[in-house]
Protein backbone atom coordinates (compact mmCIF):
# COMPACT_ATOMS: atom_id res chain seq x y z
CA UNK A 1 0.00 0.00 0.00
CA UNK A 2 1.00 3.61 -0.88
CA UNK A 3 1.74 6.16 2.00
CA UNK A 4 -0.27 9.27 1.83
CA UNK A 5 3.03 11.03 1.81
CA UNK A 6 3.99 8.78 -1.35
CA UNK A 7 1.00 9.65 -3.08
CA UNK A 8 1.28 13.73 -2.14
CA UNK A 9 4.64 13.51 -3.58
CA UNK A 10 3.86 11.47 -6.77
CA UNK A 11 0.67 13.78 -7.32
CA UNK A 12 3.56 16.71 -7.51
CA UNK A 13 5.64 14.69 -10.16
CA UNK A 14 2.88 14.17 -12.20
CA UNK A 15 2.11 18.01 -12.34
CA UNK A 16 5.21 17.93 -13.27
CA UNK A 17 5.37 15.68 -16.10
CA UNK A 18 2.05 17.35 -17.64
CA UNK A 19 3.89 20.64 -18.54
CA UNK A 20 5.68 18.16 -20.97
CA UNK A 21 3.05 16.51 -22.89
CA UNK A 22 3.04 17.53 -26.30
CA UNK A 23 6.72 18.86 -26.29
CA UNK A 24 8.71 15.09 -25.63
CA UNK A 25 7.90 12.82 -28.34
CA UNK A 26 9.15 10.60 -29.21
CA UNK A 27 10.13 10.41 -25.70
CA UNK A 28 7.30 10.08 -22.52
CA UNK A 29 6.35 13.45 -20.51
CA UNK A 30 8.12 12.29 -17.28
CA UNK A 31 7.92 14.40 -13.84
CA UNK A 32 10.30 14.25 -10.83
CA UNK A 33 10.17 15.31 -7.27
CA UNK A 34 13.42 15.24 -5.17
CA UNK A 35 12.33 15.14 -0.83
CA UNK A 36 14.20 14.98 1.81
CA UNK A 37 12.29 15.09 5.49
CA UNK A 38 9.21 15.86 3.94
CA UNK A 39 10.71 18.49 2.23
CA UNK A 40 10.59 19.52 -1.48
CA UNK A 41 14.63 20.22 -2.41
CA UNK A 42 13.67 20.15 -5.94
CA UNK A 43 11.13 19.40 -9.27
CA UNK A 44 12.08 18.45 -12.81
CA UNK A 45 10.46 17.58 -15.87
CA UNK A 46 11.60 16.37 -19.94
CA UNK A 47 10.92 18.93 -21.66
CA UNK A 48 11.97 17.47 -25.04
CA UNK A 49 14.05 14.83 -26.65
CA UNK A 50 17.55 15.40 -26.23
CA UNK A 51 17.20 17.46 -23.26
CA UNK A 52 17.30 16.47 -19.64
CA UNK A 53 15.05 13.53 -17.95
CA UNK A 54 13.02 14.45 -15.41
CA UNK A 55 15.18 13.27 -12.82
CA UNK A 56 18.13 14.54 -14.41
CA UNK A 57 16.72 18.29 -14.35
CA UNK A 58 15.99 17.87 -11.08
CA UNK A 59 18.60 16.88 -10.14
CA UNK A 60 20.49 19.31 -12.05
CA UNK A 61 18.96 22.36 -9.10
CA UNK A 62 20.82 20.68 -6.04
CA UNK A 63 24.00 19.85 -8.15
CA UNK A 64 23.60 16.13 -7.19
CA UNK A 65 23.76 16.69 -3.78
CA UNK A 66 20.96 14.82 -2.39
CA UNK A 67 22.00 12.30 0.42
CA UNK A 68 19.43 10.52 2.20
CA UNK A 69 16.69 11.41 -0.39
CA UNK A 70 13.72 9.60 -2.11
CA UNK A 71 13.24 10.72 -5.82
CA UNK A 72 9.38 10.55 -6.92
CA UNK A 73 9.22 10.13 -10.54
CA UNK A 74 5.98 9.02 -12.92
CA UNK A 75 7.94 6.49 -14.95
CA UNK A 76 10.64 4.02 -14.25
CA UNK A 77 14.46 5.99 -14.47
CA UNK A 78 16.43 5.13 -18.04
CA UNK A 79 19.35 2.87 -17.54
CA UNK A 80 20.75 2.71 -21.14
CA UNK A 81 22.62 5.15 -23.55
CA UNK A 82 19.94 7.01 -25.79
CA UNK A 83 20.06 10.86 -26.75
CA UNK A 84 21.18 11.61 -22.63
CA UNK A 85 23.56 9.33 -20.50
CA UNK A 86 21.69 6.97 -18.22
CA UNK A 87 19.58 8.64 -15.37
CA UNK A 88 20.06 5.78 -13.02
CA UNK A 89 23.60 6.88 -12.83
CA UNK A 90 23.09 10.55 -11.55
CA UNK A 91 20.68 8.54 -8.97
CA UNK A 92 23.36 6.55 -7.72
CA UNK A 93 25.75 9.65 -7.55
CA UNK A 94 23.67 11.80 -6.08
CA UNK A 95 23.37 9.67 -2.78
CA UNK A 96 19.60 9.12 -3.53
CA UNK A 97 18.50 6.75 -0.93
CA UNK A 98 14.67 5.82 -2.09
CA UNK A 99 12.78 5.82 -5.73
CA UNK A 100 9.37 5.77 -5.58
CA UNK A 101 8.20 4.74 -9.55
CA UNK A 102 4.83 5.45 -11.11
CA UNK A 103 5.40 2.75 -13.49
CA UNK A 104 7.94 0.93 -15.06
CA UNK A 105 9.04 1.80 -18.50
CA UNK A 106 6.59 -0.54 -20.88
CA UNK A 107 9.95 -0.32 -23.70
CA UNK A 108 10.23 -4.13 -23.86
CA UNK A 109 13.79 -3.22 -24.53
CA UNK A 110 14.46 -2.01 -21.52
CA UNK A 111 11.47 -2.54 -19.02
CA UNK A 112 12.94 -3.43 -15.37
CA UNK A 113 16.17 -2.67 -16.03
CA UNK A 114 16.55 0.96 -14.67
CA UNK A 115 14.63 -0.07 -11.29
CA UNK A 116 17.07 -3.63 -11.18
CA UNK A 117 20.22 -0.87 -11.17
CA UNK A 118 18.91 0.98 -8.49
CA UNK A 119 18.06 -1.97 -6.57
CA UNK A 120 21.61 -3.15 -6.93
CA UNK A 121 22.96 -0.54 -5.71
CA UNK A 122 21.37 -0.15 -2.48
CA UNK A 123 18.59 1.98 -3.58
CA UNK A 124 15.55 0.94 -2.25
CA UNK A 125 12.76 0.85 -4.92
CA UNK A 126 8.99 0.92 -4.67
CA UNK A 127 7.31 0.69 -7.50
CA UNK A 128 3.45 1.43 -8.87
CA UNK A 129 2.02 4.62 -6.98
CA UNK A 130 -0.80 5.60 -8.71
CA UNK A 131 0.16 3.48 -11.77
CA UNK A 132 -3.16 4.41 -13.47
CA UNK A 133 -2.30 8.15 -13.87
CA UNK A 134 1.17 7.86 -14.48
CA UNK A 135 -0.13 5.74 -17.60
CA UNK A 136 -2.78 8.13 -18.74
CA UNK A 137 -0.86 10.43 -19.20
CA UNK A 138 1.58 8.28 -21.62
CA UNK A 139 -1.06 6.23 -22.96
CA UNK A 140 0.53 7.26 -26.85
CA UNK A 141 3.93 6.65 -25.86
CA UNK A 142 3.25 2.97 -24.61
CA UNK A 143 1.23 1.75 -27.26
CA UNK A 144 4.31 3.47 -29.75
CA UNK A 145 6.51 1.49 -27.53
CA UNK A 146 4.94 -2.02 -27.55
CA UNK A 147 3.62 -1.77 -31.31
CA UNK A 148 5.37 0.68 -33.10
CA UNK A 149 2.23 2.24 -34.20
CA UNK A 150 0.53 5.25 -33.22
CA UNK A 151 -2.34 6.23 -30.51
CA UNK A 152 -5.32 7.23 -32.60
CA UNK A 153 -7.88 9.60 -31.17
CA UNK A 154 -10.97 9.95 -33.47
CA UNK A 155 -12.24 13.23 -32.37
CA UNK A 156 -16.02 14.15 -33.66
CA UNK A 157 -18.89 17.34 -32.72
CA UNK A 158 -22.48 16.16 -33.51
CA UNK A 159 -25.64 18.10 -32.58
CA UNK A 160 -27.71 16.14 -29.97
CA UNK A 161 -29.60 13.99 -32.39
CA UNK A 162 -26.37 12.58 -33.76
CA UNK A 163 -25.39 14.79 -36.42
CA UNK A 164 -22.08 15.81 -37.79
CA UNK A 165 -23.34 18.18 -40.51
CA UNK A 166 -26.85 19.40 -42.46
CA UNK A 167 -27.59 17.83 -45.98
CA UNK A 168 -25.45 20.67 -47.76
CA UNK A 169 -22.37 19.03 -45.09
CA UNK A 170 -22.22 22.30 -43.13
CA UNK A 171 -20.78 22.08 -40.52
CA UNK A 172 -19.71 25.80 -38.65
CA UNK A 173 -19.82 25.95 -36.15
CA UNK A 174 -21.75 23.00 -34.45
CA UNK A 175 -19.72 23.53 -30.79
CA UNK A 176 -19.12 26.99 -28.87
CA UNK A 177 -15.37 28.59 -28.37
CA UNK A 178 -14.62 26.72 -25.12
CA UNK A 179 -14.83 23.37 -27.21
CA UNK A 180 -12.87 24.45 -30.44
CA UNK A 181 -10.29 26.15 -28.18
CA UNK A 182 -10.03 22.54 -26.69
CA UNK A 183 -9.11 20.94 -29.99
CA UNK A 184 -6.58 23.48 -30.89
CA UNK A 185 -4.97 22.63 -27.68
CA UNK A 186 -5.33 18.52 -28.82
CA UNK A 187 -3.89 19.29 -32.43
CA UNK A 188 -0.98 21.30 -30.62
CA UNK A 189 -0.57 18.24 -28.01
CA UNK A 190 -0.37 15.82 -30.90
CA UNK A 191 2.36 14.72 -33.38
CA UNK A 192 -0.15 14.38 -36.52
CA UNK A 193 -3.94 15.35 -37.44
CA UNK A 194 -5.24 13.55 -40.33
CA UNK A 195 -8.67 13.76 -42.23
CA UNK A 196 -10.01 12.75 -45.43
CA UNK A 197 -9.79 13.80 -48.78
CA UNK A 198 -14.12 14.93 -48.50
CA UNK A 199 -13.45 17.10 -45.46
CA UNK A 200 -10.61 18.80 -47.65
CA UNK A 201 -12.53 19.34 -50.49
CA UNK A 202 -15.61 20.62 -48.10
CA UNK A 203 -14.45 22.63 -45.57
CA UNK A 204 -11.09 23.60 -46.71
CA UNK A 205 -9.31 23.60 -43.34
CA UNK A 206 -5.82 24.47 -42.18
CA UNK A 207 -5.73 21.59 -39.00
CA UNK A 208 -3.21 24.17 -37.50
CA UNK A 209 -2.93 24.84 -33.73
CA UNK A 210 -4.04 28.49 -33.14
CA UNK A 211 -7.01 28.97 -30.79
CA UNK A 212 -5.48 29.61 -27.38
CA UNK A 213 -2.38 28.28 -28.62
CA UNK A 214 1.17 29.92 -28.16
CA UNK A 215 2.51 30.86 -32.16
CA UNK A 216 5.56 29.43 -30.87
CA UNK A 217 3.95 25.60 -29.76
CA UNK A 218 4.96 23.17 -32.24
CA UNK A 219 2.37 22.60 -35.09
CA UNK A 220 1.32 18.67 -35.61
CA UNK A 221 1.73 17.08 -39.28
CA UNK A 222 -1.28 17.97 -41.30
CA UNK A 223 -2.00 14.40 -42.88
CA UNK A 224 -4.54 13.95 -46.13
CA UNK A 225 -5.88 10.90 -46.86
CA UNK A 226 -6.28 10.90 -50.12
CA UNK A 227 -6.27 7.51 -52.50
CA UNK A 228 -6.63 9.14 -55.71
CA UNK A 229 -5.43 12.58 -55.13
CA UNK A 230 -8.37 14.16 -55.41
CA UNK A 231 -7.82 17.39 -53.13
CA UNK A 232 -7.50 20.44 -55.01
CA UNK A 233 -3.59 22.09 -55.36
CA UNK A 234 -4.77 24.96 -53.48
CA UNK A 235 -5.75 23.63 -50.40
CA UNK A 236 -4.60 25.67 -47.58
CA UNK A 237 -3.34 22.77 -45.84
CA UNK A 238 -1.01 22.14 -48.72
CA UNK A 239 -0.49 26.08 -49.58
CA UNK A 240 1.23 26.50 -46.46
CA UNK A 241 3.25 23.54 -46.23
CA UNK A 242 6.26 25.53 -46.21
CA UNK A 243 5.33 26.94 -42.78
CA UNK A 244 3.72 24.45 -41.47
CA UNK A 245 4.48 20.49 -42.17
CA UNK A 246 1.82 18.89 -44.37
CA UNK A 247 1.12 15.25 -45.66
CA UNK A 248 -0.78 13.42 -48.37
CA UNK A 249 -1.44 9.93 -48.07
CA UNK A 250 -2.23 8.60 -51.88
CA UNK A 251 -2.71 4.76 -53.18
CA UNK A 252 0.72 3.18 -53.59
CA UNK A 253 -0.23 2.89 -58.17
CA UNK A 254 -2.05 6.70 -57.95
CA UNK A 255 -1.04 7.82 -61.51
CA UNK A 256 -1.34 11.88 -60.73
CA UNK A 257 2.73 12.22 -61.22
CA UNK A 258 2.59 15.99 -62.40
CA UNK A 259 0.29 16.72 -59.32
CA UNK A 260 2.48 14.57 -56.88
CA UNK A 261 5.79 16.94 -58.21
CA UNK A 262 4.11 20.24 -57.46
CA UNK A 263 2.40 19.09 -54.06
CA UNK A 264 6.50 18.04 -53.46
CA UNK A 265 7.38 21.32 -54.69
CA UNK A 266 5.44 23.02 -52.22
CA UNK A 267 7.17 20.71 -49.60
CA UNK A 268 4.48 18.78 -49.30
CA UNK A 269 5.45 15.06 -48.56
CA UNK A 270 4.03 12.63 -50.32
CA UNK A 271 3.09 9.54 -48.61
CA UNK A 272 2.44 5.82 -50.93
CA UNK A 273 0.29 3.71 -49.27
CA UNK A 274 -1.34 0.39 -50.40
CA UNK A 275 -5.03 -0.17 -51.21
CA UNK A 276 -7.55 -2.16 -49.68
CA UNK A 277 -10.80 -2.92 -51.68
CA UNK A 278 -9.71 -0.05 -53.72
CA UNK A 279 -9.47 2.41 -50.27
CA UNK A 280 -6.22 3.34 -48.43
CA UNK A 281 -5.46 0.63 -46.32
CA UNK A 282 -5.38 1.89 -43.32
CA UNK A 283 -3.68 -0.49 -40.59
CA UNK A 284 -0.46 -0.43 -43.44
CA UNK A 285 -1.38 3.69 -43.43
CA UNK A 286 -0.65 3.51 -39.09
CA UNK A 287 2.89 0.84 -39.96
CA UNK A 288 4.17 3.88 -41.91
CA UNK A 289 3.28 6.66 -39.70
CA UNK A 290 4.84 4.41 -36.95
CA UNK A 291 8.05 4.08 -38.79
CA UNK A 292 8.10 8.22 -38.94
CA UNK A 293 8.03 8.47 -35.08
CA UNK A 294 4.11 9.49 -35.41
CA UNK A 295 3.06 8.30 -31.36
CA UNK A 296 0.08 10.67 -31.27
CA UNK A 297 -2.57 10.70 -34.27
CA UNK A 298 -5.21 13.06 -33.99
CA UNK A 299 -8.47 12.36 -36.17
CA UNK A 300 -10.86 14.97 -37.37
CA UNK A 301 -12.08 12.81 -40.28
CA UNK A 302 -15.38 12.64 -42.17
CA UNK A 303 -18.13 9.97 -41.68
CA UNK A 304 -16.13 7.65 -43.86
CA UNK A 305 -13.15 8.09 -42.50
CA UNK A 306 -14.34 7.59 -38.75
CA UNK A 307 -16.13 4.59 -40.05
CA UNK A 308 -13.17 2.68 -41.61
CA UNK A 309 -10.71 3.36 -39.00
CA UNK A 310 -13.50 2.15 -36.47
CA UNK A 311 -14.33 -0.74 -38.74
CA UNK A 312 -10.65 -2.09 -38.55
CA UNK A 313 -10.60 -1.45 -34.68
CA UNK A 314 -7.67 1.03 -35.16
CA UNK A 315 -8.97 3.75 -33.15
CA UNK A 316 -7.64 4.17 -29.48
CA UNK A 317 -10.16 6.65 -28.16
CA UNK A 318 -12.50 8.96 -29.04
CA UNK A 319 -13.70 12.40 -27.82
CA UNK A 320 -17.18 13.00 -28.86
CA UNK A 321 -18.36 16.72 -28.56
CA UNK A 322 -22.17 16.65 -28.32
CA UNK A 323 -23.84 20.47 -28.50
CA UNK A 324 -27.43 21.60 -27.32
CA UNK A 325 -28.92 21.70 -30.66
CA UNK A 326 -31.31 19.39 -33.10
CA UNK A 327 -30.41 19.36 -36.86
CA UNK A 328 -34.32 17.80 -36.74
CA UNK A 329 -33.62 15.77 -40.23
CA UNK A 330 -32.95 12.81 -41.36
CA UNK A 331 -30.37 13.50 -44.31
CA UNK A 332 -27.83 15.25 -42.25
CA UNK A 333 -24.18 13.92 -42.21
CA UNK A 334 -23.64 11.35 -39.46
CA UNK A 335 -20.25 10.73 -37.42
CA UNK A 336 -19.66 7.42 -39.10
CA UNK A 337 -21.11 6.21 -42.30
CA UNK A 338 -21.07 2.79 -43.66
CA UNK A 339 -22.59 -0.80 -43.31
CA UNK A 340 -23.76 -1.16 -39.57
CA UNK A 341 -24.55 -3.89 -37.45
CA UNK A 342 -27.97 -5.77 -37.68
CA UNK A 343 -28.50 -5.71 -33.73
CA UNK A 344 -27.66 -3.53 -30.81
CA UNK A 345 -25.46 -6.22 -29.65
CA UNK A 346 -23.25 -5.48 -32.49
CA UNK A 347 -22.71 -1.84 -31.15
CA UNK A 348 -18.76 -1.28 -30.50
CA UNK A 349 -18.77 -1.12 -26.54
CA UNK A 350 -16.86 1.97 -24.98
CA UNK A 351 -15.26 2.02 -21.13
CA UNK A 352 -14.29 4.45 -19.15
CA UNK A 353 -16.38 6.85 -20.76
CA UNK A 354 -15.99 10.54 -18.86
CA UNK A 355 -17.83 13.90 -19.31
CA UNK A 356 -17.06 17.09 -19.27
CA UNK A 357 -18.51 20.52 -19.94
CA UNK A 358 -17.84 23.15 -22.00
CA UNK A 359 -19.64 25.70 -22.37
CA UNK A 360 -22.82 24.79 -23.25
CA UNK A 361 -21.59 21.84 -25.01
CA UNK A 362 -20.68 18.46 -23.68
CA UNK A 363 -17.53 16.28 -23.76
CA UNK A 364 -17.67 12.52 -23.97
CA UNK A 365 -13.97 10.82 -23.54
CA UNK A 366 -13.82 7.33 -23.61
CA UNK A 367 -12.17 3.79 -25.38
CA UNK A 368 -13.20 1.35 -27.88
CA UNK A 369 -13.70 -1.81 -26.50
CA UNK A 370 -13.21 -4.19 -29.53
CA UNK A 371 -13.80 -8.12 -29.23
Amino acid sequence: MSSELDIKFMRLALAEAKKGIGKTSPNPAVGAVVVRNGEVLAKGYHKKAGEPHAEVAALQKIRYKAPGSTLYVTLEPCNHYGRTPPCTHAIVKAGVSRVVVGMRDPNPNVSGGGCAYLARHGIDVQVGVLENECRRINEAYIKFVTTKSPFVILKSALTLDGWMGTRTGHSKWITGPQARRYVHRMRQISDAVMVGAGTVIKDDPMLTARDGVSSLARQPLRIVVDSGLRSPIDAKIFKTAGKHPSAVVIGSRCRAESKVKELERMEVSVIRCPLKKGMIDLRALMDILGGKEILSLFVEGGARLNYSLLKGALVDKVLIFLAPKLLGASDGVPMSFGKGPAKIQGCLGLREASVRRFGEDVLVTAYPQYE
